[in-house]
């Protein structure tokens, strides 16, 4: 008999189909309203594991409702929606696919760097408009090569991001709970400190409560005028009235932005605004990481089940 899994969010095709071929899958992506309700009261007390994303919320509410759940596969890195002391209370695990998504997150965040600093939306725009031919050449941008790029979070993705800053030129620091070994790079305990010395702030921190408003307007001040701001990080870690605010008051040159607080309808202001470069966070969005991505959900879910130790724990 197949065990049964309960699929709160998809995973790619291939994946999928690989997952129906090997459990018995209970769509509770697919159930709405009243639907929903009855799929949890005939799956709750059967189902052990679970297949979700970042996006999906799992609270007490929705873990009453899971008595027999004891892994939740998440095939994302970021995992803020979900209330890892409750699950951890309940001796249920959580996975995620943070190893597999550092490249393509950090080439996104050299990409919104260079994108804001160089003005690349308007240089196109340019282009297309025909000001190139009517009005001669567009204004002067801001070199990134000689410059200090902080990055708030030296983790996988945000060492990923060090070595790309490197390579074209920056001088690196960075700021977190504590110093890491294995490098040279400046580091500064507070980012206030790591906004000061930088030219250009990049954010890879996680999300969740730890560092809500961790980029305050105090930092975004310290950054100056001729400073730019990347996020790839999670909106909640940033103030994001006061990023705008500093954008509009250009007390920051430009920003780089693939995440916000209200997903998928960001604040209006943002769209209004001509210095800062805009993503709808997509930064692991390529064939490639979400293929790897779902595999490696589909891997922990069939170490879960062999009874082998899971391949990326959270806690």
């Amino acid at each position: 008999m197949k065990p049964d899994v309960i699929v709160a969010y998809p995973l790619r095709p291939r994946q999928m189909a690989m997952l129906a071929e090997t459990y018995t899958l209970h769509r509770l992506d697919l159930a709405e309203g009243g639907e929903r309700d009855a799929l949890l009261q005939k799956a709750g007390p059967i189902c052990t594991a679970l297949v979700c994303n970042g996006h999906v919320t799992i609270d007490e509410a929705l873990l009453s409702q899971l008595p027999a759940l004891k892994l939740a596969a998440c095939s994302s890195a970021g995992y803020d929606q979900m209330d890892v002391e409750a699950m951890t209370r309940r001796g249920i695990k959580l996975t995620n696919t943070s190893e597999v998504l550092c490249d393509d997150v950090a080439d996104m965040a050299l990409l919104l760097m260079l994108a804001a600093r160089r003005r690349l939306p308007e240089g196109d725009r340019y282009v297309r408009s025909g000001d190139w031919g009517q009005k001669g050449m567009m204004p002067l941008t801001t070199s990134t090569s000689g410059k200090r790029a902080g990055i708030v979070g030296l983790g996988r993705i945000g060492m990923a991001i060090a070595r790309r800053c490197e390579a074209v030129g920056l001088t690196v620091g960075y700021c977190g709970r504590t110093k890491k070994a294995g490098n040279d790079f400046a580091y500064f305990d507070e980012p206030v400190k790591l906004a000061d010395w930088a030219d250009i702030l990049i954010v890879a921190t996680p999300g969740g409560a730890s560092t809500e408003g961790l980029i305050s307007a105090a930092v975004l001040n310290a950054l100056g005028p001729a400073g730019s701001f990347i996020n790839i990080a999670r909106g909640t870690v940033v103030d994001e009235p006061a990023l705008i605010r500093a954008l509009q008051e250009r007390r920051i040159a430009s920003a780089g932005i693939d995440v916000y607080l209200n997903e998928p309808n960001p604040d209006r202001h943002f769209a209004a605004l001509d210095n800062v470069v805009l993503y709808p966070h997509h930064a692991s969005g390529t064939e490639e990481t979400r293929d790897r991505m779902a595999q490696l959900t589909l891997d922990n879910l069939a170490a879960f089940f062999a009874g082998r130790p899971l391949l990326t724990p959270v806690n």
